[in-house]
């Protein structure tokens, strides 16, 4: 839900392949925005006036933006960020209450289940809460402002996050302090979040952007598909065990050892070049 009234002041991952509905008669527009900069998706929520609050248009939309990002071999990275200096307050309450269904066959929000098979950045700038909060545990990466909050108030209401934060949060920061943040519905900042290792930069407030990008771009130097199948196994390890792990990783490798781009790595290094990725 749109966790405004908290505020002060008021999977499987394919790699090589895409399984998906494809909403056709969704398009990118005011709730959604991409941007294609060279081999980066840039990827807007674009509802400041309600905080970028998620109705069922929006996950839609952002299902519609994960299928661009997944289907588009020029297409490396992502990066996901809100409009109007907040990241999201979760769910939209009027959407709530018109009983609409805010989720897709990737998951909550258009995503969170089953995110994009390519790396995803978290440009946070003021409040990710709630499912704005899952959102980023959704992401690979996460750069915030300073003034940046994170939370799950869900519990204030009597609602329960199911939209991956109760599942992935003690797996991304130690347990008590995941318990603590769920049981009491409190919101941390981006410096407790960084000390913790759940974000990766802190940066001055109105930066977070900025720097998501020149971190999209360090990743582009990268054979992009050794960035999706090393995503994929570290995204999925965490439930094998590690026997398992040695022989389940090796399909998932061969998709990119097997690729254009392999054999385009090791020329440029014989030839003592930049590779020229292809994305396949």
């Amino acid at each position: 839900m749109d966790h405004g009234a908290d505020l002060p002041g008021k999977w499987r991952l394919h790699v090589g392949t895409v399984r998906s509905k494809v909403f056709d008669n969704i398009s990118p527009d005011e709730r959604i925005l991409t941007e294609r900069r060279g081999n980066i998706l840039f990827i807007t929520i674009n509802r400041p006036d309600v905080r970028n609050a998620f109705d069922a248009r929006s996950a839609r939309e952002m299902h519609f933006a994960m299928d661009r990002l997944d289907n588009d071999d020029d297409l490396f990275v992502g990066v996901i960020t809100g409009a109007g200096g907040n990241f999201s307050a979760g769910a939209d309450l009027k959407s709530i209450a018109r009983g609409e269904t805010r989720s897709t066959d990737r998951g909550g929000f258009g995503m969170m289940k089953r995110p994009s098979r390519k790396p995803l950045i978290a440009a946070v700038e003021g409040y990710a809460l709630g499912g704005g909060f899952e959102l980023c545990l959704s992401c690979d990466l996460v750069v915030a402002s300073r003034s940046a909050k994170f939370g799950l108030p869900e519990v204030r209401h009597n609602v329960v996050a199911v939209g991956g934060g109760l599942i992935r949060l003690h797996r991304r920061i130690p347990y008590h302090l995941a318990m603590e943040m769920a049981l009491t519905g409190e919101f941390r900042d981006a410096t407790w979040m960084a000390g913790l290792g759940l974000v990766n930069r802190v940066v001055d407030e109105g930066k977070a952007l900025d720097e998501a990008e020149a971190l999209a771009n360090r990743l582009l130097v990268n054979g992009p598909t050794a960035l999706a199948a090393s995503k994929e196994i570290i995204f999925l390890s965490s439930s094998w065990t590690e026997e398992e792990a040695w022989n389940r990783q090796v399909p998932i490798a061969d998709v990119a050892l097997e690729s254009e781009d392999r054999n385009e790595g090791l020329k440029a290094f014989a030839e003592k070049r930049r590779p020229v990725w292809q994305g396949r």
